[in-house]
């Protein structure tokens, strides 16, 4: 498909800078038409060219299936031509305002690779304040600080409608950019629509209604705060404030004499595994694992992450993120037992982690009688070893891939039908 459409995706970056070295505000009529009048320059070029490429060339191989054959034009090289890509990471190479959006802060820091720190001033902004006799120390900390100048004194209102930031421009606004663009781009473009912290689902609703009205084929919102971690922080030292992580000392509990709990026979790949739970009165205490094949790389490694379960428990960090952190945690041996997949000892680990938490709450905390578990163990509809054909191992018998029935082929045990093999 993409060799007979011959698709490209023209599109531009550092609209923000051009706009404010033409002095014209983001969020203006004059912008939207400005904007009009760019893209509508760059798609007709780009058609005359792919016109002219085609009389050399030829058409795209899809031509006379396409909407232009039908209405009669000449054939083009490429079917689409124009598109409004993000060109995040090509704007910072260039030094410019990236894709159609506005500036995120005229001082921000960017968080990147492993949580690197990276503080950006906006240069066209610094030549202004020097050219202007307004640069100070000062007035960069504070824009550093707030990120925009809207609420910074003794700057001229005339800078203050020129540089302007995401979070100054209205969503409507936003939308409106976008939609300038879109009507003279042949495929998406790419813009956020960035809406304050206090924004409402009515105001995401309106945004939506908004966008599909003016004809766009998409739109990316996003509330600032919204993730944990995002990308571009505004107000650097302030945000540097209020994200230094916090050292707590957890006091660990200590071990009673006596505790009561469960312990669950889960198989895996290495052999049965026994996972014991044991509790005090403030719930999930400390966990014990066993492999069945006493020694080896497995067993230890089995005990030692049971140790730091316990210690995890004991130090107050819930067993449902315990849960979430082993589970799915995959080794070249899964195996099925008792109707679900078990992909690895700390899966297996998870999985009888889980069973205790489920329990529990059927429960409300209390433990069960041994008649009453027998009864919930035979609930859980899994076939047994008895039900195999005789001699032949359980995990042998369903492919871990795709659940089928497992054939010996060639002394392997192999899935006819995806192929998986317990030898390869």
């Amino acid at each position: 498909m993409t060799k007979g459409n011959r698709k490209i995706g023209l599109g531009i970056m550092g609209w923000a800078d051009m706009l404010i070295k033409l002095a014209i505000p983001y969020n203006s009529l004059e912008a939207i038409e400005l904007a009009k009048k760019v893209m509508r320059t760059i798609q007709e070029t780009a058609i005359e060219t792919s016109i002219e490429l085609a009389k050399e060339r030829g058409a795209f191989p899809n031509f006379r299936n396409s909407v232009f054959y039908d209405r009669g034009e000449p054939e083009r090289r490429n079917a689409t031509l124009t598109t409004i890509a993000p060109t995040g990471t090509i704007s910072i190479i260039a030094g410019t305002s990236s894709g159609i959006e506005p500036l995120f802060a005229l001082a921000f820091e960017r968080h990147v690779l492993d949580g690197e720190r990276l503080v950006e001033v906006n240069q066209l902004l610094l030549e202004e304040l020097k050219k202007r006799g307004l640069y100070s120390d000062e007035v960069v900390e504070e824009i550093l600080e707030k990120g925009s100048l809207k609420d910074i004194a003794g700057i001229p209102e005339d800078m203050k409608r020129v540089y302007v930031v995401a979070y100054d421009v209205d969503p409507e606004w936003h939308i409106k950019v976008q939609a300038a663009f879109q009507k003279y781009t042949d495929n998406a473009v790419s813009k956020t629509i960035n809406y304050p912290n206090s924004a409402t689902v009515e105001d995401i609703k309106k945004g939506y209604l908004l966008a599909y009205e003016l004809g766009l084929k998409g739109i990316t919102v996003y509330r600032d705060g919204s993730r944990e971690a995002q990308v571009l922080y505004v107000g650097a030292k302030k945000k540097e404030e209020e994200t230094k992580p916090v050292r707590v000392r957890r006091e660990v509990r200590e071990r009673p004499k006596i505790v009561q709990g469960m312990t669950f026979k889960i198989a895996t790949g290495c052999g049965n595994l026994y996972v014991t739970v044991n509790e005090d009165e403030y719930g999930p205490f400390e966990v014990f694992s066993h492999l069945g094949k006493t020694g080896g790389c497995a067993s230890s490694q089995s005990e030692a992450l049971s140790r730091m379960i316990s210690i995890a428990l004991r130090s107050g960090v819930p067993i449902e993120e315990i849960v979430d952190q082993l589970r799915g945690i995959r080794c070249p041996n899964p195996i099925w037992d008792q109707g679900q997949m078990v992909l690895s000892c700390p899966d297996a680990i998870a999985k009888a982690l889980q069973w205790y938490i489920d329990l529990k709450k059927q429960k409300q905390g209390a433990l069960f009688p041994q008649e009453e578990l027998r009864k919930l163990e035979a609930k859980r509809g899994a076939p047994k070893a008895a039900q195999l054909p005789e001699g032949v191992r359980d995990d042998l018998v369903f492919c871990p891939e795709c659940g089928s029935r497992m054939m010996i082929i060639e002394g392997c045990a192999t899935c006819p039908v995806c192929g998986y093999s317990k030898c390869s």
